[in-house]
């Protein structure tokens, strides 16, 4: 039990709750968006995705700003607090099977508190 989980909480609806961002900002904002970034794209391919896997006490959930879409598309899954950066498809399905099929992480993919935009994509 969590510092955080207490004995009388009711057990979670859900097994693991995903929330991926769909934030649009306007058009050149210098953070820009992971809307932009094709994050409705890839939350509805995580979605079906999901489906065809059986994962049922899983729930895939778009969000507003999760503050980090200069390294995005981000999402993050709980209850384990991970957070991630997928680009394609394919990401997305490694994402699934990896963390939420087998309990492992997709290393190349997570972001780590302190990430920032890399030098080389920042806008001058």
């Amino acid at each position: 039990m969590s510092a955080r989980e207490k004995p009388e909480d009711p057990k979670p609806y859900y097994e693991a709750h995903v929330f991926c961002c769909t934030n649009r900002r306007p058009a050149g904002h210098p953070r820009g968006c992971c809307a932009e970034k094709g994050g409705e794209e890839l939350r509805d391919h995580m979605k079906s995705a999901a489906k065809k896997l059986g994962l049922k006490n899983v729930r895939i959930n778009n969000a507003g700003c999760l503050d980090r879409c200069e390294l995005g598309p981000a999402m993050v899954i709980y209850p384990e607090g991970v957070w991630y950066s997928v680009a394609t498809k394919e990401d997305v399905d490694e994402v699934l099977q990896k963390h939420l099929v087998d309990g492992g992480r997709v290393e190349r993919l997570m972001l780590q508190t302190a990430d920032k935009l890399p030098k080389d994509r920042v806008k001058a």
